[in-house]
């Protein structure tokens, strides 16, 4: 972690309990008086909070993406056609996509706000589960994200000058490299290869190829064309912007993380709760 992380208190997932929009603080939170209509809405949704419909989703994710992946890596590819790679591997994609927005619920304490404890861990698992990723690094790095969007102090910008999508994606990737990530990942390779006698061609068909493409998916639709600055400028504190997608392709293309102003406005709601704030036509926040 560099040292700008260093000032970054882990405390930053518990949910708000006060809002201030001069300075939103360490807690991801922002208030967003300029859309009563959605505040009513947001009340109900937050009462939700009784329910443990968090927790059976991300369960679900972690479960279909375990259940899937250990059904392809045991498949004897000769018996497939290439049409059927063209589906296998963009729904492991999807599916690893979903194990990283599980853990960024988890980091706003979205997946199971009445035990923290519980929804740290699942966070943990999944971030582990989709490439060997501190939970706690990369909470602190996410941090930085909300407080310092689209500036230098946020780890997902570009550098300032390379603000293509290719340059982007390689200085987003550099930020969250390890080396010793990397040679964790080679080892667990190798081991579930000699141990399991799984074909190298499978893992690496729905295993490594999967979770560099889900990468390039989040950055995409989740980084890139949000944070991305308009020619007419920043609309928005948070400088950030929605998609516009209809519902179910922004589920299809990152779970709602499209929904993206909505997420930085009331980032205490979980990912399937985005679309019932999201307003396309409303007014942008100074």
């Amino acid at each position: 972690m560099n040292s700008k992380n260093n000032t970054v208190n882990t405390a930053v997932i518990a949910r708000p309990t006060a809002v201030d929009r001069r300075e939103p603080g360490p807690s991801f939170s922002v208030a967003s008086p300029h859309l009563p209509s959605i505040s009513v809405r947001i009340r109900s949704e937050l009462q939700q909070d009784r329910s443990a419909y968090g927790l059976f989703i991300a369960l679900a994710i972690l479960s279909i993406w375990g259940l899937s992946l250990g059904f392809l890596l045991t498949r004897n590819l000769a018996h497939f056609s290439p049409l059927w790679l063209l589906i296998a591997i963009p729904w492991q994609t999807f599916l690893y996509t979903g194990l990283f927005i599980t853990a960024h619920d988890a980091m706003h304490g979205a997946v199971y706000p009445q035990n923290p404890r519980l929804n740290h861990g699942i966070g943990t698992l999944a971030v582990l589960l989709y490439g060997l990723f501190s939970y706690r690094d990369l909470l602190a790095k996410h941090s930085l994200h909300h407080r310092y969007p689209a500036s230098e102090m946020d780890p997902d910008f570009h550098d300032g000058q390379h603000c293509n999508l290719l340059a982007w994606y390689f200085n987003f990737m550099k930020n969250y490299w390890s080396w010793s990530r990397l040679l964790g990942l080679i080892l667990l390779f190798h081991s579930v290869h000699f141990l399991f006698q799984i074909p190298d061609a499978n893992l690496t068909l729905f295993w490594v190829i999967p979770s560099l493409l889900s990468s390039v998916q989040l950055f995409l639709f989740g980084t890139f064309l949000t944070h991305r600055e308009p020619g007419t400028g920043y609309r928005n504190a948070h400088r950030a912007e929605s998609s516009g997608m209809p519902v179910w392709l922004s589920f299809l293309t990152c779970y709602h993380f499209g929904y993206h102003r909505e997420h930085h406005e009331y980032p205490y709601l979980a990912w399937w709760q985005l679309p019932t704030v999201y307003q396309p036509d409303s007014p942008q926040p100074p």
